[in-house]
Order: C-alpha cells, then structure tokens, then sequence
C-alpha cells in the first residue's frame, strides 16, 4: 500500500485513530505550549493528518506540498477519503502545510472578522522539529505560566503575521513534527520574542 492509499484508512468506520486525533488536537489548542502527539498512519505526512480527521462535506481543505503534483496528490487523498471540497489556501477552513511555509502564504490563510471568528483556518505546520528554533513566550488562555516554545523552521516574520491581526479574528497554528510531536497555538494565544 502506498502512502497515498494509507491516508483514507484513517477515516475508516472503526478507526478510532480519528477520535485520537480529534483528542490531540482539541488538547493541543486548549493547552498552548503543551506537546500531544498525533497518530498516523505509516507513509502519511503528521501534518495531514488533522485533516483527514477533521474534514467533512462543508469544510474547505487546502494542501501546500514541495511541488504542485504533490499537493494535489495529497489533496486528492484527503478529498477522496473525507468527501471535503478543495480550495484554493484563502478560501481553506483546514490547510495542511507539509513543506516549510512562507510569511506570506501564513499572511494569506483565512483569519474570520471579529464578527465571525470562527471561520478562520486551522493551520497543521510540518516543521523539522518543535524545539532548537527561536524562543517565543506565549500568554493567554489555557497557557501556563513562563510557557515558552522553540519550533524550528517557521519562517521569519511569522510572528508579526500573527500580531497583524486582532483577536477574536486569527488563525489557529498546530506545529507538527515528522514523528506526529504537535503544539497547539490559537488564535487567543498571544507570541512574543522571547528568552
């Protein structure tokens, strides 16, 4: 079975990786700073796999791959194993970058209005590794006190992309490493430089 083929099995009627991802996931956002780990299936980018689990009819997905033959194949994947729409990365409810994203490409993902916070994106980031980047404090809601984070391969800039925008509006982040290692960082959770 290719990797490709593996990705739907996650969804499959019995599975209950879906429910542990889902679990992941919620206590990787209710808890910011805080590791949980993301089962997936072997072959399957961790990265995806929020989509797989969290996709369905009226959610818009979107996949940023190295090349654009791999971002459709995944796409393709995931479209076929949660019945999700694709979209275009500002349209997208859930994107999953499996390569390292661009300021830019962050700038552009889809953030709500103060209004309607809720229709912004939830981001899976693959980086190389959640610590030996730059040290970022976090503060807010569910964040422990002197909670600091070091993910390594964001991209510069990414965050005064996230201070761009004023809560309620942003996006949710989730850094996940190649093992499935994740980090919940949402819209309420305020970055800084750190130390």
């Amino acid at each position: 079975m290719t990797s490709i083929e593996a990705a739907p099995a996650l969804v499959r009627p019995g599975n209950r990786d879906a429910q542990r991802v889902f679990r992941a996931v919620l206590d990787a956002l209710a808890r910011p700073g805080t590791t949980t780990h993301l089962p997936a299936p072997a072959g399957v980018p961790a990265a995806l796999v929020p989509l797989l689990a969290l996709a369905d009819l009226d959610t818009p997905v979107c996949v940023l791959d190295a090349t654009s033959a791999d971002s459709a194949q995944w796409l393709r994947a995931v479209m076929t194993a949660t019945s999700a729409p694709g979209a275009v990365l500002g349209e997208a409810r859930l994107v999953a970058a499996l390569r390292p994203i661009t300021a830019d490409e962050l700038r552009a993902v889809r953030v709500g209005t103060p209004a309607d916070p809720e229709e912004a994106a939830l981001v899976a980031l693959a980086v190389p590794a959640l610590t030996g980047g730059p040290v970022v404090r976090l503060e807010g809601p569910g964040v422990a006190p002197g909670a600091v984070i070091a993910p390594a391969g964001l991209p510069v800039g990414w965050l005064d992309v996230r201070a761009a925008v004023a809560y309620p509006a942003g996006a949710d982040l989730l850094l996940v490493d190649s093992d499935g290692a994740c980090v919940g960082l949402p819209r309420s959770t305020r970055t800084n430089e750190g130390s």
